[in-house]
C-alpha cells in the first residue's frame, strides 16, 4: 500500500481539528516524549503550544546541534529552464503566464557552472518547469553530466518522474531530489492544478517512494504554506515523512519550507503564513524528527533568515537566481518567485561566520 493509500484513510479535518484543540497537557506531553509520534507533532503545532515557543525555540536549537554541530551546508539553485506545461495558479512557470521562456543550451549550462563555481559553491539544485519534451530525460542525459563536473553533492528539482529515470539520474551522479507535495488536501489540490501531468495527484504524491526504490541518497519534501490549511497540511506532511521512515529508511529526508507569495496571474494566498508561526512549525518538525535536514530559501527576508538559521536550519541558499541564466547573463525574465534575502554570498558568509557556524561548501562534510 502506497502513502497516497494511506492518505486516502486520513481525515484532513479531523487533523485540523487535532491541531486547533490540542491542550497544555497535550504540549506538556509531547515535550516529555524522546520519540514523538503525530499527535505530539499536533500538540507542538497548535495554540496551546504558543505561549511555550521560546522553550520550543531552545529545544529545537540543542537538536539541531546535537545532530549536525555547527555546520551549515551552502547550496545554490542552478535554473535550467522555465518551461512548463502545468497550469498551477501560484507558480509564475505556469504554461498560461505570458513572457519569454528560455532553456539553457550547453554552453549556457557551462557558463552558468562557471559562475556558480567562482561563488565558491560546489551543491548545485537543478531546477526546471515541468516539461517532459524540452526538459525530460533527453535534456538532462545531455546537461547532467556537465552540471556534475561543477558539484560534489548535486540535487534536482524537477517534475516527477518514473522509477527507472531516478536510476539512471543517479548513475549520472544525481544524489537528492526534491519534490514538494504542494497540498495534500485533494479538494484544493484540483482547483489550484488545473491541466498537465501534475493534475495526477497520486502520482505526485508517490514520487518519493519512487525515488526510494530508486536508492536516492536524499528524498526533498515540503507543503506550499499559504495554499491550504497548514496546521492539517502539516500533520499530513508529518504521516508522510513517518512512512518514509519505515520503509526507505536508507534515503536521508530533507524538507523545505516554502511560503507563497503574490504570483503572476493574479493569484494571493488563501491561507497567508506569518513569521511567527513558520518558526512554530519549523521548531515542531525539528522535535518531531531531529535527523530531518531542513533548508531556508532566499523566499524569506534576511532578518528571518537570521532568527531561524541558528536553530533549526543546516543548509541554505545565498546569492540566488530564480530564472534560467541568472548567474552568468543579465537576464530580466520572470523568475518562478522573488528573492526576499539578496544579500551577497560574501556578505551571508560573513553573517553566519560571526555567529560561530562553519559553513560547508563540500557536502560530504554535511551529513
Amino acid at each position: 500500500m502506497s502513502f497516497y493509500d494511506e492518505l486516502e484513510q486520513l481525515d484532513f479535518d479531523y487533523w485540523h481539528r487535532r491541531v486547533m484543540q490540542s491542550t497544555e497537557n497535550d504540549v506538556a506531553d509531547a515535550f516529555m516524549h524522546e520519540q514523538r509520534t503525530v499527535e505530539d507533532f499536533a500538540a507542538l503545532l497548535s495554540p496551546a503550544a504558543v505561549p511555550l515557543l521560546p522553550e520550543m525555540i531552545r529545544e529545537a536549537e540543542k537538536l539541531t546541534r546535537k545532530r549536525f554541530g555547527q555546520t551549515l551546508g551552502m547550496y545554490i539553485p542552478l535554473y535550467l529552464t522555465n518551461l512548463c506545461s502545468n497550469s498551477c495558479k501560484y507558480c509564475g512557470f505556469a504554461a498560461e503566464n505570458k513572457f519569454r521562456r528560455k532553456v539553457l543550451n550547453r554552453e549556457e549550462v557551462i557558463a552558468e557552472c562557471e559562475a556558480i563555481a567562482a561563488m565558491g559553491y560546489e551543491t548545485i539544485l537543478v531546477v526546471t518547469g515541468e516539461h517532459q519534451r524540452k526538459g525530460g530525460m533527453d535534456y538532462f542525459r545531455e546537461m547532467i553530466p556537465i552540471v556534475k563536473q561543477y558539484s560534489t553533492y548535486l540535487m534536482m528539482e524537477v517534475q516527477p518522474m518514473d522509477t527507472e529515470d531516478y536510476r539512471e539520474l543517479k548513475g549520472m551522479g544525481v544524489d537528492a531530489v526534491m519534490v514538494y507535495q504542494e497540498t495534500y488536501h485533494k479538494p484544493t489540490y484540483k482547483e489550484n492544478h488545473v491541466r498537465g501531468r501534475k493534475a495526477d495527484m497520486r502520482y505526485r504524491m508517490e514520487t518519493p517512494e519512487r525515488l526510494g526504490e530508486a536508492g536516492m541518497d536524499k528524498i526533498g519534501m515540503g507543503i506550499l504554506l499559504g495554499l491550504a490549511d497548514f496546521h492539517a497540511d502539516a500533520c499530513m506532511l508529518a504521516h508522510h515523512i513517518a512512512y518514509m521512515r519505515r520503509h526507505y529508511w536508507q534515503s536521508k529526508i530533507s524538507l523545505s519550507f516554502p511560503r507563497l507569495r503574490p504570483a503572476a496571474g493574479g493569484f494571493v494566498p488563501p491561507c497567508p503564513v506569518s513569521e511567527k508561526e513558520l518558526i512554530q512549525y519549523i521548531c515542531a518538525f525539528r522535535m518531531f524528527d531531529p535527523e530531518l535536514e531542513i533548508s531556508i530559501s532566499t523566499r524569506e527576508s534576511s532578518k528571518f533568515r537570521d532568527a531561524i538559521v541558528p536553530i533549526a536550519i543546516n543548509s541554505i541558499s545565498a546569492g540566488s537566481s530564480t530564472q534560467p541564466g541568472g548567474y552568468a547573463a543579465d537576464h530580466h525574465d520572470l523568475p518562478q518567485f522573488i528573492i526576499n534575502d539578496d544579500r551577497s554570498v560574501t556578505e551571508i558568509s560573513r553573517h553566519f561566520e560571526k555567529m560561530g557556524l562553519d559553513l560547508i561548501w563540500h557536502s560530504s562534510r554535511v551529513s
